[in-house]
């Protein structure tokens, strides 16, 4: 979304938008996962989850809003059949047996997010090139 927002063309939004989705800075998953590898009983199953549950247009405002892109590049699409309206996670597991919380605060972290694409767009263009695809199948195709 961000990329296809700096770039202008239409973001597609399922629906109304209005699914839910918890979301989850990636460094505050790589650290439950951690914290999962070296303090859990072997076998021990646990979700990990933001407790950050927003509808999936917020998050798309949010985007055009920090990128000062009009709302106008919002396309709603037909949704897909049997398409969950909400996904719930229930981490308390987690917390209870291991003491693990996340540690970021999403209207913090979303921007540490933009402005991670934004100083990385080389990167992100030759991935969405399909650049990404002629370097694993030269490297690894005959694998």
């Amino acid at each position: 979304m961000i990329n296809r927002a700096l770039e202008d063309k239409p973001l597609p939004v399922y629906g109304d938008g209005k699914n839910v989705r918890d979301w989850l800075y990636v460094e505050d998953h790589c650290h439950a996962i951690w914290t999962v590898l070296q303090h859990a009983k072997p076998g021990a199953v646990y979700n990990i989850g933001g407790d950050n549950q927003l509808q999936n247009i917020e998050i798309v405002c949010l985007l055009l809003d920090a990128l000062g892109k009009p709302h106008s590049l919002i396309n709603y699409v037909t949704d897909r059949p049997g398409h969950d309206r909400r996904y719930a996670i229930d981490a308390s597991r987690i917390s209870a047996d291991l003491g693990w919380q996340p540690r970021s605060v999403f209207s913090e972290t979303i921007k540490e997010t933009i402005n991670w694409y934004l100083s990385h767009r080389g990167w992100v263009e030759r991935i969405v090139s399909g650049q990404y695809q002629e370097y694993y199948d030269t490297m690894y195709g005959h694998r």
